[in-house]
């Protein structure tokens, strides 16, 4: 079986096509600058322009579609959030055109959402029955809600299997929050952010990659999920147990919410927005997590440095 990923060169596309390829699959990335080196089959798109190799879905049997501009690379000014939005849109438009098409074999697509579409949530318990955190003045809600009626067509219009996992807080050492998070921690210098209230969900990297392969093998997944930890966690407690897991203190008060917004602009969303995403669902379809629980996804990481 083949598996086209976009957006292959990120966090989760780079151990995405790790594990698809030592579990049998052959992968090949979708990307605007293919790689000479890389150790897959690379096919060129600029969904920015609507080009794209007209071998590339036809190569298919799934696709993960994971391509979209990272939103904490810098702050949101008004042309980098067009370039958060319409990197999203502009990829799924395009591989909505080529699927139209007739010629491919490609039997489910996978199009990667956040738990961001539900807004600031504070306490409450969110599923998937949870309506977005609408009006549109959330941003990041605005761009998951957004990015999944970008995808919706693939299912309603052309009838192929399509799955929308609204993922958390993606840990892994190799990027995303988690280094940025340890690091003051490591120096001594840790502390929760804003009230340290707010909910983080999260997920371990090699879950999240193996609840997409779930996906992909089983015609069972439809429709929405949320890929996420049984486990979700207040910031405060997350700074805690990553203080604990690295053997350090914990010695300074909080980080006000006002001195982050002012360092941050609207950017500072990420950090303070209160999400308890609900994993019942993904639980009641059968997958089972490898690292359920906080602590042990954080040792996974970190047991062999302290």
């Amino acid at each position: 079986m083949k598996v086209l990923i976009t957006g292959g060169t990120g966090l989760i596309g780079t151990r995405l096509a790790e594990m698809l390829i030592d579990s049998g699959y052959e992968v090949a990335l979708l990307s605007r600058e293919p790689a000479k080196s890389s150790h897959y089959r690379s096919f060129r798109w600029d969904p920015s322009h609507g080009g794209i190799d007209p071998a590339a879905v036809p190569y298919a049997d799934y696709i993960v579609n994971l391509a979209g501009s990272s939103v904490s690379d810098g702050k949101w000014t008004d042309e980098r959030k067009k370039e958060i939005m319409t990197s999203r849109l502009g990829g799924l438009a395009l591989l909505r055109r080529e699927l139209a098409k007739p010629g491919h074999h490609v039997q489910a697509v996978i199009s990667a959402s956040a738990i961001g579409v539900y807004g600031d949530a504070g306490d409450a318990l969110l599923t998937e029955q949870t309506p977005p955190g609408l009006p549109t003045d959330d941003f990041l809600a605005d761009v998951a809600h957004q990015w999944e009626l970008a995808a919706e067509p693939i299912a309603t219009e052309l009838g192929i299997r399509l799955v929308i996992p609204r993922i958390g807080v993606v840990l892994s050492t190799a990027g995303g929050a988690l280094p940025q998070m340890a690091r003051p921690v490591k120096l001594g210098a840790g502390a929760a952010l804003g009230s340290g209230q707010q909910y983080m969900s999260w997920i371990h990297l090699d879950d999240i990659c193996r609840l997409f392969i779930t996906m992909l093998e089983d015609e069972h997944w439809r429709g929405t999920y949320n890929a996420v930890a049984p486990g979700p966690v207040t910031n405060a407690d997350f700074t805690k147990a990553l203080a604990e897991v690295l053997h350090r203190p914990l010695l300074l008060p909080k980080v006000p919410a006002f001195g982050l917004k002012l360092a941050l602009g609207e950017m500072s969303d990420i950090v303070l927005a209160s999400q308890r995403v609900s994993a019942a669902k993904v639980l009641g379809q059968g997958f089972r997590f490898e690292f359920p629980e906080l602590n042990g996804a954080l040792e996974s990481f970190y047991e062999k440095d302290v």
